[in-house]
């Protein structure tokens, strides 16, 4: 069966030390890498473009700062939806998401799914290498943006996504203004809202081995927040 045209958008902020392996990884996976770098001090974008160069599956887009992974992922869809892409893919450059886990994602929505998300939190899922506060944190969010939005996906938090491009297309991005975890949880209820079908694909989240984590009480009171707002958008009809 050939596949639609994929293309992972990878969010970039000082991951100069996992660039390379992480698009190394993707480049027998059939998709195109589309990074998304906001201006990152270590010479991550500059690594980029020289990667770039070589590797006829990616290309950079440039951002001037940094604003968050929201904004950057949005950047990054509009990029791909102007083009021929037919599937956009949300991952991490650390290798918290594994790389060989992408064509389970593509292959979800070639079944059927309308958005393929990859899930810690179902049978066959789980993460590693997290201590016992992120574990409470992590599962505690998904738990409580499950209540307060009534719906049955067990890992709203989840970053690692495929998407169709109906989906993006009709979710209208430029009305998301979250950032951080809240993105996760909004563009996954705003699809589910529209009647798209949400299948949750068991992976295994590892805890990043280089770098520095991108966490911050500031998204995780975004998250807390901005779950009650969009549950009240919904009743009142403006989502």
């Amino acid at each position: 069966m050939q596949l639609p045209r994929a293309v992972v958008c990878l969010p970039t902020y000082n991951e100069r030390e996992n660039l390379e392996p992480m698009l190394r990884a993707l480049g027998d996976k059939d998709v195109h890498v589309l990074v998304i770098d906001d201006n990152s001090p270590d010479g991550t974008g500059e690594l980029a473009d020289r990667l770039a160069a070589g590797l006829d599956y990616v290309e950079v887009l440039h951002r001037d700062r940094k604003e968050g992974l929201g904004p950057a992922y949005l950047a990054g869809f509009h990029r791909a939806l102007s083009g021929d892409a037919e599937l956009v893919l949300e991952m991490d450059c650390d290798f918290s998401h594994d790389p060989n886990d992408v064509p389970r994602l593509i292959a979800a929505v070639a079944d059927g799914a309308d958005v393929a998300l990859g899930s810690r939190y179902v049978p066959g899922g789980g993460v590693r290498n997290w201590g016992l506060l992120r574990r409470v944190i992590s599962a505690g969010g998904s738990l409580y943006a499950r209540v307060v939005l009534g719906v049955q996906v067990r890992d709203l938090t989840g970053g690692f996504k495929c998407y169709r491009r109906s989906v993006l297309e009709t979710i209208d991005l430029n009305s998301i203004h979250s950032k951080g975890y809240a993105f996760q949880i909004e563009t996954t209820y705003r699809a589910l809202r529209a009647g798209f079908g949400v299948v949750e694909v068991p992976i295994t989240f590892a805890d990043r081995e280089v770098g520095g984590s991108k966490m911050s009480k500031g998204i995780v009171a975004e998250a807390i927040w901005k779950v009650p707002r969009l549950r009240l958008a919904a009743l009142l009809g403006r989502l």
